[in-house]
């Protein structure tokens, strides 16, 4: 693979660290880092591989004689530089919802669709978290028999709002065990010993914002505009891994045991389904891990095609930063 010059908008949120941790980890082949951050994170030193390099502020000129744009930054940020970026001759690897929709632009994750690559146009989108820790697992058994409908729950993690919603959980969860009343300021409600609906905006049919993306998401990831997703997405007090409850109803009866066999011979999934020791995914577990975990898998008993599981996987990591650094080496592999 030809070495390349990248760049990180967002370098300094979470997403944007664990790009740079990822980055390191997978030997990415780079002669150049660039990374790219609001006004307020501009001067930030930060180390990689034995080198310390400055936080530039992000503008439209920030681009020239770049390769790869790996893009952590808000949905606002995104839409206003990702196309100086490609005016510029890079590729974006886009982890905002800004370009997710848009039928020019491939929505990818590599272990279901990376064909979609080959489409880009200089913007490839990456999925929201939530639907990348769900259709990972579910593609395996989506080849078995085309899935017909998905009714899930989400527990999300508090790194979906970023660094200051996981501070925010540590410090609420401190004044609690000290007898104070907790300081509500990143989320609409305590999170702390507590759970609530996903914090986006609930549209006239009852769905939120989150539950919206998993719907579209899907369809367009799988190609199937007939797939039924019905979302119910909730906020949890843990740190940095989702877990979802997933029920499937496909076109034909798929066995425990078929299914079993496919998610243990699939990419990016690892089992932990252990009935005798109640063993079963635990984003504790799920936390700094590139696998979804999958377990608690069985028949849903009130209908003949369908199965029931429940996923824990790590948001930051495959729900955003690993999902987008896979995309820019399959793009980068067939070069």
């Amino acid at each position: 693979m030809k070495p390349l010059k990248v760049a990180i908008l967002g370098a300094t949120g979470a997403v944007g660290q664990e790009f740079l941790k990822l980055l390191d980890e997978r030997s990415f082949p780079l002669t150049e880092l660039k990374l790219l951050s609001s006004a307020r994170s501009a001067g930030t030193k930060i180390s990689f591989r034995g080198k310390e390099i400055t936080v530039e502020e992000a503008g439209e000129q920030s681009f020239d004689g770049i390769d790869l744009v790996l893009s952590s930054a808000g949905g606002s940020i995104s839409r206003k530089l990702v196309p100086a970026a490609v005016k510029a001759g890079a590729l974006v690897v886009d982890n905002t919802s800004a370009f997710r929709m848009d039928p020019e632009v491939p929505l990818v994750v590599p272990e279901i669709n990376p064909e979609d690559i080959a489409r880009h146009k200089g913007i490839i989108a990456n999925p929201n978290c939530s639907t990348i820790i769900m259709l990972v697992p579910l593609y395996p058994l989506h080849q078995i028999s085309p899935i017909k409908r998905i009714i899930v729950s989400t527990y999300q993690a508090a790194s979906g709002a970023g660094h200051i919603a996981m501070e925010e959980l540590r410090i609420q969860s401190g004044e609690i065990l000290a007898g104070q009343k907790p300081a509500v300021k990143v989320f609409p409600h305590q999170i702390a010993f507590n759970l609530f609906s996903h914090n986006t905006t609930i549209d006239e049919q009852g769905y939120c914002e989150e539950e919206v993306k998993m719907v579209r998401e899907t369809k367009k990831i799988f190609h199937d505009d007939s797939i039924q997703v019905v979302p119910t997405t909730i906020r949890v007090p843990v740190f940095r891994a989702h877990s979802e409850a997933i029920v499937v109803e496909q076109a034909d009866e798929v066995t425990v045991e078929q299914a079993r066999e496919a998610l243990s011979k699939a990419p990016g999934i690892k089992i932990v389904d252990d009935r005798i020791k109640n063993h079963f995914p635990m984003p504790i577990e799920a936390e700094n891990q590139d696998d979804v975990l999958v377990g608690r898998l069985r028949k849903d008993l009130s209908a003949p095609r369908s199965l029931a599981l429940f996923v824990s996987g790590d948001q930051i990591r495959k729900g955003a930063a690993l999902n987008a650094v896979q995309i820019a080496e399959k793009w980068l592999a067939d070069r």
